[in-house]
């Protein structure tokens, strides 16, 4: 009888240590799996009767139901669901049914850019500097009482300086502050630019003459006459009737007001534009006109 040594390679060794590495760590993932899946009273049973070198006991224990984690993840969305509700009684609600939310003030959101302080400069035409110094004491009050605003003159660079302070109190301050001084700048009068810091629905609009046809010579020049009309009473018909502002400024026009307002007074003045003759012009905003005053009774 023979005796035969079976002698282990360093290949072989190693092989055999690396799968009991690798099964072990299956059945640690299953048995975290297991652990997961089942209740905290039935965890201590499983962890007793586990054995880590079975590993078909491991397989077979692998199989319990998977309907309690989908019901345990539904729940726990559902408390989230219920925590990240609004409560409704506590928001107020208009007549509309919409909810209504108080006004946002510059302090209100701390770190935010409405607490730092902003400036704006705003251009002035050199042909308007002269009528700016003489109006300047109508100009800053406004824009210092109303607006809460710090204003300054910047006569060498021919500009108005704007920044916000401590007693401004609308984040919308600084754009109405900016469109009164642009308004001014492009020819309007004062008292008609302060319209622009009381109210909300009125717009600036302005195009050129070439916009609406190319004209050239006497012909933009008598186009520049049929828009003001004799001694500007044209100019001044379609500014009563569409309830607007209008400035001829060489080619270019400006109109002041409501964005419809804005668009009846466009319309006629492209009409006269293109050749055609005040009467018609005239007997269009007649009918405009009626039908604004239908809409106010």
């Amino acid at each position: 009888m023979g005796v035969t040594h079976i002698t282990s390679t360093p290949e072989t060794l190693s092989e055999s240590v690396l799968r009991k590495h690798k099964n072990r760590r299956k059945l640690n993932k299953k048995k975290e799996n297991v652990k997961a899946a089942t209740a905290p009273g039935e965890r201590e049973g499983l962890d007793e009767g586990m054995d880590l070198g079975d590993e078909p006991q491991a397989s077979t224990s692998q199989e319990p139901s998977n309907t309690q984690p989908s019901t345990d993840q539904s729940t726990t969305e559902e408390a989230d669901d219920d925590a990240l509700m609004i409560d409704p009684e506590a928001v107020p609600v208009g007549d509309t049914g919409a909810p209504v939310f108080a006004p946002l003030t510059p302090g209100a959101a701390k770190g935010s850019s409405a607490t730092k302080a902003e400036t704006r400069r705003v251009a002035i035409p050199p042909h308007r500097m002269t009528p700016l110094k003489r109006d300047w004491v109508n100009i800053f009050g406004p824009l210092t009482e109303l607006l809460g605003l710090q204003v300054r003159m910047n006569v060498q660079r021919r500009c108005v300086e704007m920044r916000t302070s401590r007693h401004t109190k609308d984040i919308g301050a600084m754009q109405k502050g900016e469109d009164f001084v642009k308004a001014y700048s492009l020819g309007f009068d004062v008292n008609d630019a302060i319209a622009l810091l009381r109210l909300d629905d009125l717009y600036l609009d302005t195009f050129e003459i070439k916009d609406v046809k190319s004209l050239q010579g006497d012909h933009l020049s008598r186009a520049i006459g049929r828009i003001a009309g004799h001694e500007g009473k044209t100019k001044f018909t379609i500014e009563n009737a569409s309830r607007t502002r209008i400035v001829l400024a060489d080619t270019r026009i400006h109109i002041m007001g409501s964005f419809q307002n804005i668009k009846i007074a466009r319309d006629a003045i492209v009409s006269l534009i293109l050749g055609s003759p005040p009467g018609k012009v005239y007997a269009g905003l007649r009918t405009v006109a009626s039908r604004m005053k239908q809409r106010a009774l």
